[in-house]
């Protein structure tokens, strides 16, 4: 997938979370953390791949509230332990990049997904705003459990 040229065409999410870069990799790179609290509210995972290296594919299926089930399919770009960590998306095609900065006591988070076009961006807004608010409230519970 190429990378848009504009901001436009990027959905950027942020929180700072009350963890050290080092806790929010983990939550992320542990699949065992990651099923728990990926993706929004009332969505449970069931991890079929999950190799978190450049070139590693994530497949995994989220099973929504409403009975219904999703297969998503990434392929991780770059991975930089407790900083970064990049990867492509299929159907829908988007790049995600999620960045960890120190931030005071804490960890600030920043999610952009790059989408190949400003008005395939535009289409997901309403669906993927508030669906990454509730993906973050699932990971600051997860990191408080």
């Amino acid at each position: 997938m190429s990378q848009p040229q504009d901001h436009a065409a990027e959905i950027i999410s942020t929180r700072v979370f009350a963890a050290s870069r080092e806790r929010l990799f983990a939550a992320f790179s542990d699949p065992k953390q990651l099923a728990a609290w990926w993706g929004p509210e009332g969505f449970t995972n069931t991890f079929d791949e999950f190799d978190l290296r450049p070139g590693g594919d994530w497949k995994f299926t989220m099973h929504g509230p409403d009975g219904k089930d999703y297969a998503n399919h990434s392929r991780f770009l770059e991975v930089v332990p407790a900083e970064r960590m990049v990867f492509d998306h299929f159907a829908p095609d988007f790049r995600m990049t999620i960045t960890l900065a120190d931030a005071g006591s804490g960890t600030h988070m920043i999610w952009s997904m790059a989408f190949p076009s400003a008005e395939i961006c535009e289409s997901f807004k309403p669906l993927c705003i508030p669906a990454n608010e509730e993906n973050f409230n699932r990971l600051e519970a997860s990191l408080l459990a």
